[in-house]
C-alpha cells in the first residue's frame, strides 16, 4: 500500500493510541519525531477533556493539534482554533432525563473545568482518568460561570444498554454519541470529530485522500470519513470496523504504531 501521500495523523486516544492501562507507548513518541521530520501532522483526537489529552502527550503537546470533547474543542499548542458548545438551556433541560434513570453519573464537562454533584469514590476514582481538572458541586446549579463542551454520562456495567436507551429520543436536538463501553457523551449537534478534522483539513490544505484516521468506537464514525487511510482497531466495536477501509491490530499490540511505521518507510521510500 503505498502511504507516501499521508500528511496528517488522526488518532482517538483511548482503546485506540493507549493500550489498555491507558498508557502510551515509548515508541509513539520516536515515530513521532520521524514523522514531524517527514512534515506529517499529528492530531490526538478524543472525548477526553482537554487538559486530560495534554497530560498523556505532554512532552510533545506544543507540537500537536488536540481534538478534545469529542470535536467540541480544538486546540493548536496555545491557540484555541474551534469550540462549539451546549447553551444552558439545553444542558437543563437534559438534567431531568439523567437524573429518572437509576445507576447513572452525570459529568457537566466545562472549559475551565468538568463538574460533578455525585462525590462516590469509586466513581471519581474513575472520572480522575479522563478529567484531570474537575470539580465536585452539591448539585449543578452551583457550578461556576463556564462554557459547557457536553454532558458525559457513565455507568459501570453498559452505556449501550443503560444509558443509550434513556437518551436516544433526544437524538432530533443533540449530538448523542456511545463513547465508550461505559459513556454516553451528549453535545451539541454539529460537534463531532469528523468536523473538527474538516476544519484542520481546511486550514491546513490537507484533502481526505492525504488523510490517515484510527478509531475503536461509534464516537470516532465521522472523522473515518473524512480520511482515505481509515483504520479499525481489531478491538473496534463493529460499528467501526464496518465504517473503515482498512483494519489494524489492537491498542495493546501497538496497532497505531505498526501502520504509522509503514507509513514512515513509505515516506522515506518515495
Amino acid at each position: 500500500m503505498n502511504l507516501s501521500k499521508v500528511r496528517m495523523v488522526v488518532t482517538d486516544m483511548d482503546g485506540t493510541l493507549l493500550n489498555s492501562k491507558s498508557e502510551v507507548s515509548s515508541s509513539f513518541f520516536d515515530l513521532f519525531q520521524l514523522l514531524k521530520k517527514l512534515e506529517v501532522k499529528f492530531v490526538a483526537a478524543s472525548g477526553r477533556q482537554y487538559s486530560s489529552i495534554k497530560d498523556k502527550l505532554n512532552i510533545i503537546s506544543e507540537e500537536i493539534t488536540i481534538v478534545a470533547e469529542n470535536g467540541g474543542y480544538i486546540m493548536q499548542g496555545e491557540n484555541e482554533l474551534d469550540a462549539v458548545y451546549l447553551s444552558n438551556e439545553k444542558v437543563q433541560s437534559l438534567l431531568p432525563v439523567i437524573n429518572k434513570a437509576d445507576g447513572l453519573y452525570t459529568v457537566l464537562c466545562g472549559k475551565n473545568a468538568a463538574y460533578i454533584a455525585q462525590n462516590e469514590e469509586r466513581f471519581v476514582n474513575i472520572l480522575k482518568e479522563y478529567y484531570t481538572q474537575f470539580t465536585i458541586v452539591e448539585d449543578f446549579s452551583q457550578i461556576p460561570a463556564d462554557d459547557i463542551f457536553k454532558v458525559a454520562i457513565y455507568h459501570f456495567e453498559s452505556s449501550e444498554s443503560y444509558i443509550y436507551p434513556v437518551v436516544r429520543h433526544l437524538e432530533d436536538q443533540y449530538q448523542i454519541k456511545i463513547s465508550g463501553a461505559n459513556w454516553v457523551d451528549i453535545s451539541n449537534p454539529i460537534a463531532n470529530k469528523g468536523r473538527a478534522v474538516k476544519i484542520l483539513q481546511d486550514q491546513f490544505g490537507i484533502s481526505k485522500e492525504e488523510t490517515m484516521v484510527f478509531g475503536d468506537f461509534n464516537n470516532d464514525l465521522e472523522m473515518l470519513e473524512q480520511a482515505y487511510f481509515s483504520y479499525a482497531m481489531s478491538n473496534a466495536h463493529d460499528n467501526v470496523k464496518k465504517a473503515a477501509r482498512f483494519q489494524t491490530k489492537s491498542n495493546d499490540e501497538l496497532g497505531v504504531e505498526s501502520i504509522l511505521k509503514e507509513l514512515i518507510e513509505s515516506k522515506k521510500d518515495s
